[in-house]
């Protein structure tokens, strides 16, 4: 039995090295290539009866990236399965892929060998991601539900958004009407419960929660 295999990247030279491969393959059949997602939808919307068993997808793309395709297949069939292959690896993209079904992810500097196990165990119906995509993702979730866990009162929020906008600890006392003393254990608290050892660190926080504006 041979599977169809769509592949989608708008490096021609990644693209022909993925179909050199393949082509050596005796199980698939490449059925299409494209440069962009957009392609993609509009032959399964034109072609509904053809049996297409795998997709592989980079994310960066004009028109229709990969993020969007993943989405747009799995909501059009979801016995297509989806493999992205990328060298973007940050948090938010992984995260938005997984939760949107994404069959396997593997990055574009993978080995052959792990490209045609990734290929191999998604159609087997298994996922396939690789260990540094696994790894990102993890850490992701890890980091998000410590920010969930600290629980700021709304004085700390208000102390550290002064610190951030660089305010001294007598302007911020003035601003809240709190003893120097009382604004200076604010501020060894927050150190404390947010695990930065300076100025700098509760600055990085207050960015990240949006308290202040980047």
């Amino acid at each position: 039995m041979k599977y169809n295999i769509i592949i989608v990247d708008d490096h021609k030279m990644f693209l022909d090295g993925l179909l050199s491969i393949l082509s050596n393959e005796i199980d698939y059949n490449i059925l299409l290539t494209a440069k962009n997602g957009e392609q993609i939808i509009k032959y399964l919307d034109i072609n509904k009866e053809e049996k297409v068993d795998l997709i592989i997808t980079d994310i960066s793309m004009p028109e229709m990236d990969g993020i969007t395709l993943n989405t747009l297949v799995k909501e059009h069939n979801r016995n297509i399965k989806t493999l992205v292959v990328s060298m973007h690896s940050d948090p938010d993209r992984i995260d938005t892929l997984i939760e949107n079904n994404v069959d396997g992810y593997v990055p574009k500097n993978a080995e052959k060998q792990e490209l045609l196990k990734a290929i191999k165990s998604i159609l087997k119906g298994e996922k396939y991601f690789s260990k540094e995509i696994k790894d990102i993702y993890l850490e992701n979730k890890l980091s998000n539900k410590r920010k969930e866990e600290i629980k700021l009162t709304k004085r700390e929020i208000d102390v550290i958004t002064l610190i951030a906008l660089e305010h001294t600890t007598q302007e911020i006392a003035d601003k809240l009407f709190l003893s120097k003393h009382t604004v200076e254990s604010y501020r060894k608290n927050l150190m404390t419960k947010l695990n930065v050892r300076n100025i700098a660190g509760l600055t990085k926080y207050a960015l990240k929660m949006n308290y202040i504006e980047h």
